[in-house]
Order: C-alpha cells, then structure tokens, then sequence
C-alpha cells in the first residue's frame, strides 16, 4: 500500500505556470485545434523552430521578418510580420501569452548548408531590428498591436556544439555571442524597462549527473554545456560587460530524477554567480517521443510537471506544441484531435486557476502528486508512473466534513471524467492503473 498525503492547510507559495508549452497547433493556417489551449489553460507559448524547418520562410525568425539585413530597421517596410501576425493573435485570442525567442530556428541539416545561424553582421542593428519586432507587438508601431508580450529570449543553444563547423544553431564563437547578448539585453532594457529578457536556451546540464543523455558517457559536449554557462554568468556579471538576466533558459531531454538534479544546478549555479532573482525556466523538454500518442506519456509528462512545481522552477514548457513534428506530442495528426498528453496539462490547470500550491507527498517514487486551494476550493493530482496497478491510501488534511468532492480520472477509456464523488472523507483507498492520473476537486 502506498501513502500519499494532501494538506489542504499548508500553503508552499503559488502554483507556478508549469502547464505552457512551445508553439502551437498550426496546422496551415487554420485554428481548428487552438481553441483546445484555451480550454486547458496553456498560460505561454514559446516561439522556436515555429513552422520547422526555417520558420516555414515566414515566422517569428529575425531572417522571415526583416529579410535583408541591410535594410533600415526603422522603415516598417522592411519588415515581414503577416504570417507572425496571425499567429500571435491566434495565441492570444485563445488565452495564450507568446514568450518569443529572437534569433533563428535550429539548422539540422547545416552540414549542407546552414542559412540564417550565424552572428549578425552588426550587433546593434540586430538590436534595433529586434526593438521594431518590439515595438509592434507592443507599442503598436507599424500597424501592429499592444499585446503586452513579457518574455523576449535572445537566440537558442547557441552552445550546441563546441565545434563550430557542427553547430546546427551558431556559427560563431562563444565570445560572439556573449557579446550579442551584452548589446541586445542592454538595448532592449533601456528601450522597454518593462519587458523581460534572458536566454539562452542551454541545451542541458546532462554533465552534472555521472553520466550524459540517457545512458550516454559524459561526453566532451555535454561538460562543454556546463563549462558555457559558468563562462556566460561571469561575462554578464563583470563590470565591463554587465547585462541584464530576468530569466535564464535550458532545456532537458532526460527524466524525472535527472531533470530534477539539473534544476537544482541551475539554481545554485545562478544564486553563486549573483543571480539570485533571475527566474529559471526550463523552456524544452520532453520526457520521450517514443511514448507520443499514449498514456504512458501522460503520465510521464504530468510527474514532470508535479515534480517542478515542488522544485526550483519558475516556468516549464514542454516541447513541442505543433501537430507535424517529431516532437509534437499532444495532438493526433491523422484525426486532429487530442492525446493524451494534452489531458494532463488541462488537469494541472485546475490547480494554477486556484492560485496557491500546498503540501502534498508521497511515499512511492513512482507516484507524483500536487495540490492547490483557493476561493473555498481545492484540488489535487496523483499519477502513477509505472506500468503497474498501485494500491494508494490517500489522506486528505484540511477538508471539512461538508466538503464535496469530485473524483476525475485519466486512463485508457477516460479523459478527466467523473468517476467518484464523496463528502466529508478524510482517507480513501484506491487502485491507481499503470500511467492513470485522478483529479480530486472539492469545494
């Protein structure tokens, strides 16, 4: 039997936005799948490798909207915003924040050639081009919109490879980009002290564990991932290069109990460097493409979410949201309709529209659970990670004797459907199936 304890009393600090993702369901240009983020809450959208590859020639890419650098970035003609346009406010009219990444989408194939990844000609124009995609999405210039977007990333990976000859999205040193960073960062702070700016989108810390990617060897790529990230810390924080950092990216491609040791690094990292209020998001991640489509995913997905959101994260955005790539794990592409996977960020919503997270454990490292109250109400999540049944007594602190409560369940038949109801229990047991998920909301 296992033990799994909600207390309802003890309020750990806010629900944090764990539940967003990148992208969106584009499927050509049609909205047939974007109102199901409204419907599930998905509070930001990260914008990269948007239409892959290349930004299909025409999204949110500094090279699909200002197309010749030579140009002059204050001429609104220089700039190519339709299909970014639609975009954006798609995401918006469905309750969706854009979290936009400047810079370029990942080149792949740059063994053959590679196009749009590498340092700007001239750091501060790209700056100011940067300042007009700004400006019109938020000030309205050129047409635009005053939509009010927070998150502004500057570039993506640029440490993929330490040889520069391999590197899908930077063809350029680390001193290049440090110094990209340095003159974006600065310039867009000044230009709109409200806005927040950070990057980089590390590609993991994979070498702080005793071995790499899955069951990889550290590797001399993975320690120079690390190795990049103390160096970066250190430019920005030296006097003669001090930058701006409200955020800090990455990205993990590993489990649970791995990504968990990387978001304690990155914390303890960014505090020693001096950077004790920079939020870190981990804006890329997905716990395995060879589950898409199935429950077991789900499950896997919502334990990742349980477990940052009792851990060191501001923000967690799973990768990907679009319906046609690799990675793209919540929609079907043949029906157009939902996996699985999608079910679990709409039951973590319940829990971030209640606002206030609280105590919830469990003895069993195959379980997650979260919980969060507010408004009279309460709400709790428990999945089972494992691909056996669990016997679980659950133990409710805090619920009164004239409390409602609401039992919904994922499974393989069920999409968060009523299964139970009870008033007034203070301990249930039940049988959890493999990679289930129940949603307990009393009021």
């Amino acid at each position: 039997m296992s033990r799994v304890t909600i207390d309802y009393r003890k309020v750990t600090g806010p629900v944090k936005p764990m539940h967003c993702i990148n992208n969106g369901p584009i499927w050509e240009t049609q909205e047939i799948l974007f109102p199901k983020l409204k419907e599930a809450g998905i509070p930001y959208a990260r914008l990269h490798d948007t239409g892959y590859p290349f930004g299909s020639s025409v999204f949110v890419d500094i090279e699909c909207i200002f197309r010749d650098f030579d140009a002059d970035p204050d001429d609104p003609a220089a700039y190519d915003f339709a299909f970014t346009d639609w975009l954006l406010s798609t995401l918006i009219k469905n309750g969706t924040q854009p979290f936009y990444r400047l810079g370029a989408s990942i080149e792949n194939s740059n063994r053959i050639k590679a196009y749009h990844i590498f340092p700007p000609k001239d750091n501060l124009k790209w700056a100011h081009i940067c300042e007009g995609i700004i400006r019109h999405y938020n000030e309205g210039w050129a047409d635009g919109f005053e939509h009010g977007i927070t998150y502004w990333e500057i570039w993506n990976e640029p440490e993929n490879s330490p040889n520069v000859d391999e590197n899908p999205m930077w063809k350029g040193t680390k001193e290049q980009y440090f110094a990209l960073y340095e003159t974006t960062a600065n310039h867009l702070k000044a230009r709109f002290p409200n806005i927040k700016v950070g990057g980089y989108a590390s590609c993991g810390f994979y070498a702080v564990l005793k071995k790499g990617l899955g069951e990889s060897p550290i590797s001399a790529r993975t320690q120079y991932f690390v190795d990049y990230f103390h160096e970066f810390l250190d430019y920005i924080k030296s006097p003669a290069h001090a930058s701006p950092l409200d955020f800090f990216s990455w990205h993990s491609y590993g489990n649970i109990t791995e990504t968990r040791q990387y978001a304690a690094f990155v914390r303890q990292t960014l505090d020693e460097h001096g950077f004790p209020h920079t939020e870190s998001i981990l804006n890329e991640w997905n716990p395995g493409i060879q589950y898409r489509g199935t429950l077991r995913d789900s499950a896997n997905i919502l334990g990742m979410i349980c477990a940052m959101q009792n851990d060191a994260v501001d923000m967690l955005m799973y990768y990907d949201g679009q319906i046609n790539t690799t990675y793209g794990g919540l929609w079907d592409p043949v029906k157009l309709q939902p996996f699985k996977a999608y079910y679990s960020l709409k039951a973590f919503n319940v829990l971030y529209t209640l606002g206030q997270a609280v105590a919830a454990s469990a003895e069993d490292d195959e379980l997650y659970t979260c919980a969060a109250s507010g408004d009279g109400r309460q709400a709790s999540l428990l999945v089972n990670t494992s691909d056996e049944p669990k016997e679980v007594e659950i133990r409710f602190e805090g619920l009164g004797c004239d409390n409602l409560t609401t039992q919904l369940v994922l499974d393989e038949t069920h999409n968060l459907e009523q299964a139970a109801q009870f008033r007034g229990l203070s301990e249930i047991t039940l049988t959890l199936a493999p990679y289930a998920t129940v949603l307990f909301e009393s009021r």
